[in-house]
């Protein structure tokens, strides 16, 4: 008896032993991994050593690198309120990658949450107190570039925060409406605008920006107006009613079509093209620049009572289909569609490295040259053609001030 009491006391031990063992591994696993409340102690930028320096600030639409403890298991990283993005199978319990929002609303931001890290993990969340500042400002294009004095327009960008100047088309503007978003400037065309129109200008607390090529411009880089500069476009429907497409600058061409079967590419049909003979597309020393440094830009309008849905406007150069530039709003990069219309007239901006192979949308161009030839002077060809697999029933756009223009 005394025997199997003996033996089963120790049996007991062992598994008393057995269950302090693995609890006692369940906590060095607690400790390896953090579970505890998340601790920032630094911020660093993200880049390779040596650039991985520790910041004392941080502006919008960057990577940086949060380090200290208990950062795995993160469910929300906030930088003043706003979300970031990450990944958390990208972290160690002592560091954290994370992409800071490509737009912040300073001036709406809560006083409490201007310049903090939120970082909220499944065991707890902390708050760091950290500079977060409005970068200098950029322009990314403005919704009509050939507006009349008094129409209104839009300055699309980023950062438009504390706005201490602005210009439009050289001409000082200080009636004007910015975003919560600080992503677009409003106001109304000056009076006062020149045949070569002028530059774009903001300048806020961080920085200026400006455009490199200018607004209300007529003449440069211009290859058909349907005014003072045309190079005989073959094809074209010329108009000048302010009632048909209200907001016109004279005159401009209109793009028609009606029941297009599938893959119908005869553009030479009736109103569905604009042919113009050769002009610089870029200068002899500007050649070798990179293409997306150049655009072909032009004045768009699409009435609301006929609805773009199907088929696209290609840009050709010097009427070959070696490299198409497709422009087809209707669709956007994932697949989806919604029936495109504009309110009055809005800029097309197609950089040069939009030419592609396979009636655009094989592989791009090389150079310049290789799409224009070395001189850098050619033809262009817009085209509406229906590149899809059902019936266009009908198509109607109006296209003015077509160009070739320095972007950037």
């Amino acid at each position: 008896m005394k025997k199997l009491l003996y033996n089963a006391n120790n049996c007991l031990l062992l598994v008393l032993i057995a269950i302090i063992f693995i609890a006692q591994s369940g906590c060095k696993k607690d400790q390896k991994y953090g579970t505890g409340t998340p601790v920032i102690t630094h911020i660093r930028n993200y880049v390779a050593s040596p650039g991985d320096s520790l910041l004392s600030k941080v502006g919008t639409g960057q990577w940086v690198v949060i380090s200290g403890r208990n950062l795995k298991g993160a469910l929300q990283i906030n930088f003043d309120g706003v979300a970031g993005s990450f990944n958390d199978a990208w972290f160690s319990d002592t560091s954290a990658i994370a992409l800071i929002p490509a737009v912040i609303a300073f001036p709406i931001v809560p006083a409490k949450q201007l310049n903090t890290i939120t970082y909220v993990t499944t065991h707890g969340q902390t708050t760091f107190s950290f500079s977060i500042v409005a970068p200098a400002p950029t322009i990314s294009g403005v919704s009509n570039e050939d507006a009349s004095p008094g129409d209104s327009v839009k300055i699309n960008g980023f950062n438009f925060f504390f706005i201490k100047s602005l210009t439009y088309a050289g001409i000082a503007i200080t009636n004007y409406t910015a975003s919560s978003d600080g992503t677009t400037i409003s106001l109304a065309v000056p009076a006062g605008v020149t045949q070569n129109g002028g530059i774009v200008s903001v300048t806020t607390k961080s920085g200026s920006a400006s455009t490199v090529y200018n607004v209300h411009d007529f003449v440069d880089g211009v290859f058909q107006n349907w005014d003072s500069i045309n190079t005989y476009p073959w094809g074209s429907d010329t108009e000048n009613s302010s009632a048909d497409f209200p907001g016109n600058t004279g005159y401009y061409n209109v793009l028609t079509a009606s029941n297009l079967t599938a893959n119908d590419y005869a553009w030479y049909n009736g109103g569905r093209g604009v042919n113009m003979g050769a002009a610089q597309w870029v200068k002899v020393a500007d050649i070798d620049s990179s293409l997306s440094s150049y655009a072909v830009k032009f004045e768009l309008s699409v009435p609301k009572s006929t609805p773009w849905t199907a088929g696209s406007i290609f840009v050709a150069a010097n009427g070959s289909f070696d490299y198409i530039a497709r422009y087809r709003p209707w669709i956007n990069s994932a697949g989806k569609t919604t029936p495109f219309t504009t309110t009055g007239w809005i800029t097309v901006t197609i950089p040069l490295s939009s030419f592609l192979t396979n009636n655009g949308t094989g592989t791009p161009v090389a150079s310049i040259s290789d799409l224009v030839g070395s001189s850098g002077k050619t033809g262009m060809n817009i085209w509406y053609i229906n590149d899809g697999l059902t019936t266009v029933t009908a198509f109607k756009a109006a296209i003015d001030n077509i160009r070739v223009v320095k972007i950037k």
